[in-house]
């Protein structure tokens, strides 16, 4: 037996899942999308059932990719229970989903989640006289406190068993010329399908397409179709709006029967705060203060300084290399075979070192940085800050999701753009990703390299900045689509709980972790490869030409070269540089902003392939290479013109 948990994004389904499954799940992709569902399994009375976490929908007639995906599994797999997990806060806005999942005589079970917000807010819900409105159980929950799961998982226990309970209330009855056009269209939609002809045919109107299930339909039928769609034109402009403007009605009616709101409480600091985040004059300082203190002073200075500093500089560079090198020269007194494990770039000495004593600490200081923002609240609220400076470059706010995560690591944050609604926002978000957001690891040591030299770092931060936001906005006028829309719920403002934040944060080191010492591992044996047959050192050289005409050293080439391996890497080959004092504040700053935008690593790039095409990908490539050193040969120039960090 299948159970899906549906509701829309920020409102706890994720935590509700894992509270109904434990620790087990299994994440995959829907068939033929890029769209990842997570599957576990629940236990109960002995029975062992298939809980499905569905992408976030708002309704049923859908706008993104993740939608359509959960609207396929509702009606295409038939779950034996559907669980609409909404934000007890947001009732209103969200019982329209929940009229649409009764229409479609799917098993529904309503979780009113975060209800202990919403009492500590004076909104008391009365569960039962909703329940008896629309003829469904009604649970309250408090995911993050487990309060309410037991009772959530015994409703779900008695709606598998027997056949599913009909609503006890009629469907919603809408306007005459909709209830004339479903009466027309429901005898055309094929049967066969998950759901009612009547949930069809509403989701089919609300989008005026064929979306919902005349696919294969005759031309009889398809003209019959037009028919009836130029009839309801001719007596409603907009079918769509009328029916979610009485569906909404209807919402705000059975809110008004349930909530009791006389003890509401006037705005707090955190409502303060909440409204303060979202406006332009108020949020863009905080936001300034968000980052300086959360990348600047905790992943630049405390992460890239003092933990690198203490890993790398005293741990491997006093301890382990030392002792490892010691250790293989006497087990393997042959330099070429002891060169692949403890020469300048053995797989102890280079690769072990850079993974886990400069990244890992850069790494795990933005997980944790970013585990407490996305913890509190905060990243939906700059979302709608900046969503008027992002639909100048094409995105919209949710685009602030992947583009904060790429601080993170970008391979990771190309997957999360599947999320953006447009083909045309995913290819714009991907190539400003690949261009202009450095991962964690590349920006600790960057802000640890160039913070000894404030106006390079301005420098640095002005032109990524300058960068990311020209060739936004000219992506966005030369790249056909329609211009995005946004909407978004705002969770709750709330101080991070230690063990969310803590789980968060291991669980992305793992992914990371797997992902990054196996790579710094082969092209540790790569580099040694190519050092043995000559190829580096000569892919090297002819580098050397590229780095003179920026301003840089020729051994500048071999950082560049790592760096297509990972950006990280390469980023960590600059720190080397400009410790042994072969490079000028001025080389440092050329050297920063070239390699900031130089090619994604290869693990960035394979995704690219695998997300947006193999055409996209080496399109992206094909413009990132040349632009980026063109950038750094202009920039040089003017900072010599100048005359400034020499």
């Amino acid at each position: 037996m299948k159970v899906a948990l549906v509701g829309s994004p920020n409102v706890g389904k994720s935590v509700i899942f894992n509270r109904l499954t434990g620790a087990y799940a299994t994440v995959s992709n829907y068939p033929g999308t890029t769209v990842e569902v997570a599957r576990g399994y629940a236990r109960l009375e002995g029975r062992v059932l298939e809980v499905i976490d569905t992408p976030g929908i708002y309704s049923l007639a859908t706008i993104t990719e993740e939608e359509r995906v959960t609207r396929d599994l509702l009606f295409s797999a038939r779950p034996d229970v559907v669980v609409h997990v909404v934000d007890t806060r947001n009732l209103e806005r969200m019982l329209g989903l929940t009229l649409q999942l009764i229409e479609s005589d799917l098993p529904v079970v309503l979780d009113l989640n975060i209800v202990d917000e919403a009492e500590k807010a004076g909104l008391l819900v009365d569960g039962e006289s909703l329940e008896r409105a629309l003829g469904i159980p009604v649970i309250k929950t408090s995911g993050a406190l487990g309060r309410g799961i037991a009772e959530l998982r015994a409703a779900i226990n008695r709606a598998t068993k027997g056949p599913a309970a009909r609503p006890a209330i009629p469907s919603l009855l809408y306007e005459q010329p909709i209830e004339a056009a479903l009466a027309a269209l429901e005898p055309l939609l094929p049967d066969g399908s998950g759901v009612s002809k009547r949930c069809q045919g509403l989701v089919f109107l609300q989008e005026e397409q064929a979306a919902a299930g005349s696919e294969g339909a005759g031309d009889e039928v398809s003209i019959r179709i037009q028919e009836i769609l130029r009839d309801l034109s001719s007596s409603c402009s907009s079918p769509s709006a009328l029916i979610a403007r009485q569906r909404q009605a209807r919402a705000r009616e059975l809110t008004a029967l349930c909530f009791d709101d006389s003890a509401v409480q006037q705005p707090r600091f955190r409502e303060a705060l909440s409204r303060f985040m979202i406006r332009p004059a108020t949020g863009i300082p905080l936001l300034l203060i968000v980052l300086y203190v959360g990348l600047y002073l905790f992943v630049g200075r405390f992460g890239a300084g003092f933990l690198v500093d203490l890993l790398e500089g005293t741990v491997f560079g006093r301890w382990v290399n030392p002792f490892l090198t010691a250790l293989v020269r006497r087990l393997l007194p042959w330099p070429v075979a002891s060169d692949l494990f403890v020469g300048d770039y053995g797989i102890f000495t280079l690769g072990l070192r850079y993974a886990v004593g400069i990244i890992l600490p850069i790494v795990a200081t933005f997980f944790l940085a970013f585990s407490l923002l996305e913890d509190s609240g905060f990243l939906p609220r700059l979302a709608l800050l900046v969503d008027g400076l992002f639909k100048r470059i094409g995105l919209n706010g949710r685009a602030v999701i992947p583009m904060v995560l790429g601080f993170g690591c970008d391979t990771m944050a190309t997957v999360v753009a599947r999320t953006l609604e447009t083909r045309r926002e995913r290819l714009i978000a991907t190539l400003l990703l690949a261009l202009a957001i450095p991962c964690s690891a590349q920006l600790g040591l960057i802000l640890s390299l160039l913070s000894a030299f404030p106006l390079a770092l301005a420098v640095w931060a002005l032109c990524i900045a300058a960068v990311f936001l020209a060739v936004g906005a000219l992506s966005a006028r030369l790249l056909p689509g329609e211009k995005p829309s946004f909407f978004i719920e705002l969770p709750p403002l709330r101080l991070p709980r230690p063990s969310n934040v803590l789980a968060k944060t291991a669980a992305r080191m793992r992914w990371y972790l797997l992902e990054i010492i196996p790579v710094f591992l082969i092209v540790s044996v790569a580099i040694w490869l190519g050092r043995l047959t000559g190829l580096f050192q000569l892919l090297v050289s002819a580098m050397g030409p590229l780095m003179r005409w920026i301003g840089l050293p020729a051994e500048a080439g071999s950082a560049f070269l790592l760096g297509f391996f990972r950006r990280d890497y390469g980023a960590a080959g600059l720190f080397d540089l400009a410790r042994a004092g072969l490079m000028s504040p001025r080389q440092l700053a050329v050297a920063a902003v070239t390699l900031t935008l130089f090619i994604p690593c290869v693990a960035q790039l394979a995704v690219m392939v695998r997300e947006r095409g193999w055409k996209a990908a080496l399109g992206i490539v094909g413009f990132v290479f040349p632009f980026a050193f063109l950038v750094g040969f202009a920039l040089n120039a003017i900072l010599a013109l100048a005359g400034a960090l020499a």
